[in-house]
């Protein structure tokens, strides 16, 4: 079954197709009307997913070839945003007589490992940390899912945005500052290493050293905070994993692409860590399909009366 999948929950409009063996096409067009802003503005977003998306899909459709089924994103995400894929995407699926079924994007972002060579079995441990999430997932099969760790205020993604801002690095801050802290010293400045109840994590007080603290060279500062969040998020999966007793760790999410975050986690001892190839860390339309897909192959398909869910949560995964 080749399935058309499409995502436009945030600032990437995205179409893609995969199918039994993999990915077929996979076509993603980032909106940088934002960057004037510091951030990404909804109604621009929602404005510029209209714009694109027809011809986004059409590039996919042409590299792959026609499809079996659709999917698409129907939540979490910016409602508007979310509205404008999953229109049409249903649309299309009723125009071509066509299966549909809605996804999770965080399902997507989740089960994005297994579209590598290597990839984990069930169960394992899912680390989603990007712009708005970061929790920590036991895996246990396709749409079984329990919540172990999550974020209690800013998302690291989110702390990365805020510091880049502090230091006026632009926007997004992620791939600036990853690339500034190798230059710099990760021990120039002892940032604290914030702990929340249980396994949670909280990164707004990070945020608030690195503005009272930001003294000496960028490429230091950069370093100093990239060692702090990426220390965090190993200790609490570190733990997790010791809990559970699961050692495959699988990490995905815009924040997964950064470098030393990539290092620290496949280097440390006890865990076998899977990693999505760095473009596909970031939203796509290819993690949508390949959700999509998995479910659709288990028999479930929707209807075209689904909505748009912008707090969709994974561990529940109750229909719309």
């Amino acid at each position: 079954m080749k399935v058309l999948g499409i995502e436009t929950s945030c600032d990437e409009t995205a179409a893609g197709v995969v199918g039994p063996e993999g990915v077929l096409s996979d076509v993603v067009y980032t909106q940088t009307i934002h960057e004037q802003y510091l951030g990404v503005v909804p109604e621009l977003a929602s404005r510029a997913h209209a714009e694109k998306l027809t011809a986004v899909v059409r590039s996919a459709l042409d590299e792959a070839g026609p499809v079996d089924a659709v999917a698409a994103t129907s939540g979490p995400g910016l409602i508007g945003a979310v509205l404008v894929g999953l229109s049409f995407a249903k649309a299309y699926a009723a125009g071509a007589d066509l299966p549909f079924v809605g996804v999770n994007h965080l399902e997507g972002h989740l089960l994005s490992p297994l579209l590598e060579p290597e990839k984990p079995t069930f169960p394992f441990l899912g680390l989603v940390v990007s712009g708005g999430h970061t929790t920590l997932y036991l895996a246990k099969a396709v749409g079984d899912y329990e919540t172990l760790a999550t974020t209690v205020d800013d998302a690291a993604g989110e702390a990365y945005d805020k510091v880049a801002r502090v230091l006026g690095l632009g926007y997004p801050g992620g791939p600036v500052i990853d690339r500034l802290a190798s230059k710099g010293n990760p021990e120039a400045i002892r940032f604290p290493r914030p702990r929340a109840t249980g396994l949670n994590w909280s990164f707004s007080g990070l945020k608030t050293a690195v503005r009272n603290k930001a003294e000496g060279s960028d490429e230091d500062i950069a370093a100093s905070f990239q060692a702090a969040v990426v220390d965090v998020l190993l200790d609490r999966v570190r733990k997790a994993s010791k809990q559970t007793g699961v050692t495959r760790v699988a990490l995905s999410g815009g924040v997964a692409a950064n470098s030393e975050l990539r290092a620290r986690f496949t280097a440390e001892p006890g865990l076998q860590v899977f990693l999505p190839a760095k473009k596909r860390c970031t939203d796509n339309a290819a993690m949508i399909a390949n959700a999509g897909r998995l479910r659709l192959v288990a028999g479930q398909r929707d209807g075209l009366d689904v909505s748009a869910r912008p707090s969709w949560t994974l561990d529940s995964l109750a229909r719309p």
